[in-house]
């Protein structure tokens, strides 16, 4: 009966949250309240208008399609739990569903760092051999680039879940976190977890590596094809074509960072901190990519606008 007792499973996680500020719940589901509804707004303004306008059906605003989709179904994957731990105090998960919630926040965060590579690698061709953009970047082509994108992030993240379900779970199911991360999840196993560390640590590091390494190369070559170009008006107008998407990578990349960093060497770092900036890498991107590109790109402005002003003088008559 003692060996029984010993080695019984849990069969769910208890979410804290965020440590120790429990009493302040209810006031952040506001804010991640406000930026969920934002991101679905946003974005499915972003999806409607490219779908509406037929100058904007171009590479560049398809690969911005793919990129809107994926954030919606980020911060859909994410916000819920979040409002139900903060306004409904809905702290218990079952096992397999955090694990699963776990696997489509970080497949997600791996599809959006490829959707940016491929986006700067259009911004390369466009700039840089321009003569070639509709010959390489063709309609097949840039499907293909998003199934590769969408195929890489399912399964580099597949064997997380899998590693973790043949760790054993015996006492420890307390989350000190606001959602299920793969590293708070490791950590409670009662086993030894240097593969699963290993593995989980690898993946965020070969993406960060080599994306950031495509997006740097890809802007370093652009730069310098700008630099070549001998009209003032030119070299504006091709890094103005650039503006939004650089401010993108920043927004996606920065707290991603921060959270990475504070996470594995950050030992000072209370743990409200790292968890508020883990949050909020997941959710303010795909608050902010449309309203950036709504407000830096020109032909988006513009349609909007158009349908806002055309909506108003219909109603007016």
């Amino acid at each position: 009966m003692e060996d029984n007792t010993t080695h019984h499973y849990i069969s769910s996680f208890f979410l804290v949250g965020i440590p120790g500020l429990q009493d302040f719940h209810c006031w952040m589901g506001i804010p991640v309240c406000l930026l969920f509804s934002l991101t679905m707004l946003g974005n499915s303004i972003i999806i409607i208008t490219i779908k509406l306008e037929p100058s904007l059906h171009q590479p560049m605003y398809f690969f911005l399609c793919m990129l809107a989709m994926n954030d919606m179904a980020l911060a859909s994957s994410v916000a819920p739990k979040m409002l139900g731990i903060f306004w409904l105090g809905s702290h218990r998960f079952d096992f397999n569903i955090c694990l699963a919630q776990m696997y489509f926040i970080h497949t997600f965060c791996i599809i959006e760092s490829a959707f940016l590579v491929a986006m700067a690698f259009d911004r390369y061709v466009a700039i840089c051999i321009p003569l070639r953009y509709t010959t390489i970047l063709t309609t097949p082509m840039v499907i293909k680039m998003g199934l590769v994108s969408v195929t890489r992030g399912i399964l580099m993240v597949l064997p997380c879940p899998l590693l973790i379900k043949r760790l054993p779970y015996y006492t420890k199911y307390i989350i000190n976190h606001a959602y299920c991360e793969h590293m708070a999840i490791v950590k409670l196993a009662s086993a030894n977890t240097h593969i699963n560390r290993a593995y989980g640590i690898s993946v965020a590091l070969s993406v960060m590596i080599l994306d950031l390494g495509l997006i740097a190369t890809s802007y370093l070559k652009i730069l310098q094809a700008v630099f070549r170009l001998s009209s003032q008006h030119a070299c504006s107008k091709a890094l103005g074509t650039c503006a939004a998407h650089v401010c993108t990578i920043l927004v996606s990349y920065t707290p991603a960072l921060f959270s990475f960093l504070t996470h594995r060497i950050g030992k000072k770092v209370p743990p409200s901190v790292h968890i508020i900036f883990a949050s909020l890498y997941l959710l303010v991107p795909p608050t902010v990519n449309p309203l950036v590109y709504g407000v830096k790109t020109k032909q988006i402005r513009d349609r909007v606008t158009g349908l806002f002003f055309l909506n108003k003088k219909i109603s007016e008559n």
